[in-house]
């Protein structure tokens, strides 16, 4: 049987590659231009995947991601579309392609996915990010390694202060109310852990100052709420941006942090901004090296535990992250991981874990022996298409 594999720049392409070929599928790659072409309705390149699929047999279509372009050309040729979403927000989930009885779709959210159930969805599916345990046991840590990349604290992410994410500069000609209301959501936003406001903030007065200004682009077949797109694609991350900062601000006065990130933070000026690392090769070294590795979750993921988490656990690393209800589901904190409460929570449970190296190692141990039985890539493909076979 084999499997039209949608390849575009996600991560983990070798890994779930790997697993659907030892479950005894042979892989068709389609380079799919996710970054260059319109995703959402292109007739052009919905047909050339239709060609694709029928003239390789293709039995079944997969992503990373769901895009409603394949799932309009697997309904066409009545294949079944299955997909494994780790981004949010995902802004074309809420086409109306989703609600085809030809998709499969796999969240890392739990909570997303009862919203989608909830709105009719019917092959929608809790499924959690995975770790490549086996190829990060792999890579041994030289000397060299640990003199690169050692820190007391590690953080690997963006800071989201990148000019396109200034809510306030491309929102130019908000009146001096709006700019205050937004700006105190965003404060309070970026306090808080394990739930959002921010949708719910956007009043219909606030909103109606916001439209006239910006212009809310819609789509055809889209059914996201204004308010969603303004709350999840643009306050979110502007209270992220500020929760990263303290996080990084408070933690770096008192210990040594490294920041693996593209952007420039001479702003942090206590802190070792390490740059970019190559997810594959250098991410993990960086993980395996530091003492403890921090996780401050995007606040547009309303529960679920991102990649970048289960990367650490899955590394050996120690996880210190912020409340997302979904840990709770799969994991013990205080076994397998520690969370904190707020930024000054943070500093002193790094103060307590550097002080006691044997329960943090124990605890690292731990989180990295329940990843490598239970969330794994293998295990995570072998879900998909026991659901996908059987539905």
């Amino acid at each position: 049987m084999k499997i039209m594999f949608m390849k575009w720049e996600s991560f983990g392409n070798p890994y779930i590659i790997k697993e659907f070929t030892n479950a005894g599928y042979e892989i068709i790659e389609y380079d799919f231009p996710q970054k260059t072409k319109n995703v959402r309705a292109n007739e052009e390149l919905s047909g050339d995947i239709v060609k694709k699929i029928l003239e390789n047999g293709v039995s079944l279509v997969f992503s990373f991601n769901y895009f409603p372009v394949i799932a309009m050309a697997a309904k066409a040729c009545r294949r079944k579309y299955f997909c494994w979403v780790y981004d949010s927000p995902a802004i074309l989930l809420y086409s109306k392609t989703i609600f085809f009885d030809t998709n499969y779709i796999f969240h890392f959210d739990h909570t997303q996915v009862v919203e989608f159930q909830n709105a009719g969805v019917e092959h929608i599916y809790y499924l959690p990010m995975a770790a490549a345990v086996q190829e990060y046991d792999e890579l041994v840590v030289k000397e060299q390694d640990r003199l690169q990349y050692h820190a007391d604290v590690a953080m690997i992410g963006s800071m989201y202060d990148e000019e396109r994410y200034q809510i306030f500069k491309r929102f130019d000609g908000f009146d001096d109310y709006t700019k205050g209301y937004l700006d105190a959501v965003v404060n309070a936003q970026a306090e808080l852990y394990g739930t959002s406001i921010l949708e719910e903030a956007l009043q219909p007065d606030i909103m109606q100052r916001i439209a006239e200004v910006f212009r809310i682009t819609t789509h055809v077949d889209g059914w996201e709420r204004p308010e969603w797109v303004i709350a999840n694609y643009y306050l979110a991350k502007k209270a992220t941006a500020k929760a990263r900062r303290e996080l990084m601000e408070l933690l770096s006065r008192e210990f040594d942090v490294a920041l693996y990130t593209p952007e420039a933070t001479a702003h942090l000026t206590r802190v070792r901004n390490m740059g970019c690392v190559d997810y594959y090769k250098e991410a993990p070294l960086a993980m395996k090296c530091a003492k403890i590795n921090i996780n401050n979750t995007l606040r547009s993921i309303p529960s679920g535990i991102p990649l970048r988490a289960m990367d650490i656990m899955g590394c050996g690393g120690f996880l210190l992250t912020n409340y997302q209800a979904d840990f709770s589901e799969l994991f013990q904190p205080g076994e397998d991981f520690v969370y904190y409460e707020s930024a000054k929570d943070a500093v002193q449970l790094v103060h307590y874990y550097l002080q006691h190296e044997e329960e943090r190692k124990h605890i690292a141990e731990t989180g990295y022996q329940k990843v490598k039985q239970f969330h794994t890539f293998r295990q995570r493909v072998q879900t998909m298409l026991s659901v996908v076979l059987e539905g």
